[in-house]
């Protein structure tokens, strides 16, 4: 017998109670995704004055367009970030939600600073790029650093909720997922951004580029006596200054340390640290390689490959 629109409600309630780990009924109410991603897009807005307004911005016009927008999203920012803390159970989410918003506006020209180097690397590190404006209108990278960098304030703040649902609305428009808690030095350029996977325990130094399907993982998950995985645990690799690594590289692990001015090839899989200047990648069949990257200046290498 064909069922009707009462059958199909009496059946999803009563899933309600069957399954009712994925319910939130009579708790707290929740940050609105809606508000959240039209935070993110003002966030944006703030960071690049005129570069995503539907009509020209005049310099004389800024100082009251910013006074308005700041208002603004102070105003929403302070409304989410209240549901945030009620959320944890915080014992004055009103008044921590106002502070904690003032914080996060005051150390935006900070982030902006951050980001100009973002910004700066993208169009130094590709030759396809023709002009500043087009690396900020339409590189990924910039929506998902950005932004990132912004949720990673309030990470620091251990603001819950938020930061995640911010990295993820910059994850469904690029493609590129980080996690908020990653520490992201300066001058980071991710090329194509698709694929990309950053764990929250990640460190990146400065001057790093990589490119897309790269994920900087976890090896496997310490746990408790029940088996549940340990929250707060170094996990992810750390990549220090002037590191590259291309497309479809995998490394993996806290204690992971790619050192300074290091490649890491195409599809390498990594769960060993590598020593500064060197260069891991396959050859034919074999394991990753490891060995010193040529000299410019002497055009060779000084010590025999390794492999791992």
């Amino acid at each position: 017998m064909a069922q009707t629109l009462a059958d199909i409600t009496d059946a999803l309630l009563r899933s309600y109670e069957r399954d009712g780990g994925i319910n939130h009924f009579d708790g707290t109410n929740l940050p609105s995704e809606e508000s959240v991603n039209r935070l993110c897009s003002d966030f944006m807005r703030l960071l690049f004055p005129g570069f995503f307004d539907q009509d020209p911005l005049r310099k004389d016009a800024v100082p009251a367009a910013t006074a308005e927008r700041i208002s603004e999203v102070h105003r929403r920012l302070v409304t989410e970030l209240e549901k945030c803390l009620r959320f944890s159970r915080h014992v004055d989410p009103s008044g921590a939600a106002g502070t904690l918003a003032m914080e996060l506006l005051g150390e935006l020209p900070d982030i902006r600073r951050a980001v100009h180097t973002d910004v700066v690397a993208a169009y130094e590190g590709d030759p396809a790029a023709r002009s500043i404006e087009e690396i900020i209108l339409s590189y990924p990278c910039v929506l998902v650093i950005s932004l990132q960098r912004i949720a990673h304030a309030l990470y620091r703040r251990e603001v819950p909720l938020l930061p995640r649902m911010m990295t993820e609305y910059a994850h469904e428009r690029t493609g590129a997922d980080i996690h908020p808690g990653a520490h992201i030095g300066s001058h980071f350029f991710i090329d194509h951004c698709t694929g990309v996977v950053i764990g929250e325990t990640a460190r990146i130094g400065n001057h790093v580029k990589i490119y897309q399907g790269v994920t900087l993982g976890a090896k496997s998950f310490v746990t408790d006596d029940q088996g549940r995985p340990v929250k707060g645990v170094k996990r992810h690799p750390q990549l220090e200054d002037h590191v590259i690594v291309y497309p479809g590289a995998t490394i993996l692990g806290g204690d992971t340390v790619i050192g300074r001015n290091s490649v890491v090839g195409s599809n390498v899989w990594l769960m060993e640290s590598m020593p500064p200047n060197t260069i891991a990648y396959y050859q034919g069949d074999q394991a990753s390689i490891i060995r010193p990257r040529k000299s410019r200046e002497a055009g060779g290498e000084v010590a025999p490959d390794w492999v791992i």
